[in-house]
């Protein structure tokens, strides 16, 4: 590979990460949520009543990220925080009812961004698999 950015894989990551994240931007806007909500809401869907760290973990932020989307999504009504049982210091995040049904909108947002890629099912996969490789190894 040569100099040229447009041949390097961070350039090639970094911009197409940009134009995904632009892509959704209209296909959230009507959920309310912005591109690192709906990153926060889709781990929560999966796996809930988890801690703000787990949470962060779950979906590559910071602690201090989080807090405050965790906090913007308690005040559209979509999470719920309480202490975490058996510890007093941690806290807990939990779907209300609301954040449980906004899973459909959400599943169906994230398949139109899929399609406006222009990507397979297929081919998408591999690009899933080929990213969470480059992110087991940079994480080591």
């Amino acid at each position: 590979m040569g100099l040229n950015h447009r041949e390097q894989l961070c350039f090639n990551l970094y911009t197409t990460s940009s134009l995904i994240t632009q892509a959704y931007q209209p296909l959230l806007r009507p959920l309310s949520l912005t591109y690192p909500q709906f990153a926060v809401m889709m781990s929560l869907w999966q796996k809930q009543d988890v801690s703000i760290t787990e949470l962060a973990h779950s979906v590559g932020l910071s602690k201090a990220t989080v807090t405050p989307i965790v906090k913007r999504l308690q005040h559209v009504g979509y999470v719920t925080k309480s202490f975490a049982e058996g510890n007093e210091r941690q806290k807990s995040v939990a779907l209300t009812e609301e954040g449980q049904k906004l899973a459909r909108k959400g599943k169906k947002a994230a398949k139109q961004a899929l399609c406006a890629t222009g990507l397979t099912e297929e081919e998408a996969k591999l690009l899933i698999d080929l990213s969470q490789k480059i992110q087991f190894n940079l994480s080591k």
